[in-house]
C-alpha cells in the first residue's frame, strides 16, 4: 500500500507540472496572438505560469479539507526556491550578479510579502479578510510592477509584439493542461493525505518537504538553465516573483473558500525557516553578487531545514 501510494504521488507530481506546462504554452502563444506585450506576457502569464502548481495543489487541498497542506506548501516552496534553487544556480552556474531593477523594485516587494504574510500567519491561521489583503496586495504588486517598470524596456517590448492568429493547437494544450493540472492536483493531495496516515507524518510535514520541492522543479529548471547561460536577472528574478505568487495568490486564493490553518511543523520549523531564507536572499540582493560559496551555503541550511523537519538531526 506504501508503494502504490508513493507512485501515484510521483505520477500525479508528474502530471501536475505536465499539465502546468502545456497551460503556459497555450496561454502564452495566445497572450501574443491577442497582441499583448513580451514584457506583460512575462509578468503576468509566465510569473503566474511558474506557480500554477502551487495554486492548483492548493486549491485542491481546500476542496479536500486539509488546508494546512496550503501554507506549508507554499511556505515549503519559497525555502526550496532559495536555498534549493538558488544555491544549485549559484554552484551549478556560477556567481550570479543581482541588477539594480531587482534592488529597486522585487527586493523591496519580496520584503514587504514576507513581513505581511509572516504577520498574518503568526496566530496560525490565515482568515478570509487576511486572504482578502494578500490578493490586494499582489494586485498593487502587478500593477507596480507593469505601470513602473523601465519604460525603456517596456517600449522595447512594444516594437517586438508578436501578432498571429490562435490555432486549435494552442487552444488544445491550453485546454489538456488546464484538464491536467486538475487531476494532477487532485490526486497529488489525496497521496499525501494516505502518507501521512500510513507513516504517521503530518500532511503539513510532507508538504513542506515533497510537495513543496516537487512543485519548484519548474523554478529549478528555468532559474539553473538562465544561471548557464549568464542571465542572472532570470535566474533570480523568477524567483522573486514566483515567492511572491506564492504568499499573495496560492495562499490567498484559496484562503477565500475556508480557513487555513498551519499546522506544528509548518509554523516551528516552516516559518522561521522561510524568515532565515528570504533575510539572507536580502541580503545577498544587496551585496550585489550571489557567489559561489554563498549557494554552498544555501544548500548546507536546506539540507538542515529537511533534516530538522523530519526528525533526523
Amino acid at each position: 500500500m506504501l508503494l502504490l501510494w508513493i507512485i501515484i504521488f510521483i505520477v500525479s507530481l508528474f502530471v501536475l507540472l505536465k499539465g502546468a506546462d502545456w497551460f503556459l504554452s497555450g496561454s502564452e502563444k495566445i497572450g501574443y496572438a491577442l497582441g499583448l506585450s513580451p514584457f506583460i506576457v512575462g509578468v503576468v502569464i509566465v510569473g503566474l505560469g511558474t506557480s500554477l502548481p502551487e495554486i492548483a495543489s492548493s486549491l485542491a487541498a481546500v476542496i479536500k479539507g486539509v488546508t494546512e497542506i496550503v501554507p506549508a506548501n507554499a511556505i515549503g516552496s519559497n525555502i526550496a526556491n532559495i536555498l534549493l534553487v538558488v544555491g544549485i544556480s549559484a554552484v551549478w552556474g556560477g556567481r550570479l550578479a543581482v541588477t539594480k531593477n531587482l534592488i529597486d523594485l522585487d527586493l523591496p516587494l519580496l520584503a514587504i510579502s514576507t513581513a505581511l504574510f509572516l504577520g498574518i500567519a503568526w496566530d496560525k491561521q490565515i482568515t478570509f479578510g487576511e486572504s482578502v489583503l494578500l490578493l490586494v496586495l499582489f494586485v498593487i504588486y502587478l500593477a507596480y510592477t507593469i505601470f513602473y517598470k523601465d519604460d525603456k524596456e517596456r517600449e522595447g517590448d512594444k516594437n517586438i509584439r508578436q501578432l498571429s492568429k490562435i490555432s486549435p493547437r494552442d487552444i488544445f494544450f491550453l485546454l489538456i493542461g488546464g484538464f491536467a493540472l486538475i487531476a494532477g492536483a487532485k490526486y497529488l493531495v489525496d497521496s499525501v493525505v494516505k502518507l501521512s496516515e500510513i507513516l504517521a507524518i503530518g500532511t503539513g510535514a510532507i508538504s513542506l518537504a515533497a510537495v513543496a520541492l516537487g512543485t519548484s522543479l519548474p523554478e529549478l529548471f528555468v532559474s539553473v538553465k538562465a544561471a548557464r547561460q549568464n542571465k542572472p536577472e532570470i535566474a533570480l528574478g523568477n524567483i522573486f516573483g514566483s515567492n511572491v505568487f506564492n504568499m499573495l495568490v496560492a495562499v490567498g486564493l484559496p484562503g477565500l473558500f475556508g480557513v487555513l490553518k498551519l499546522d506544528g511543523p509548518t509554523f516551528k520549523i516552516g516559518l522561521p525557516m522561510m524568515l532565515i531564507a528570504t533575510v539572507l536572499f536580502i541580503i545577498s540582493g544587496i551585496s550585489r553578487r550571489i557567489h559561489v560559496y554563498e549557494g554552498a551555503m544555501y544548500l548546507v541550511i536546506y539540507a538542515f531545514f529537511i533534516g530538522k523537519l523530519f526528525n533526523l538531526i
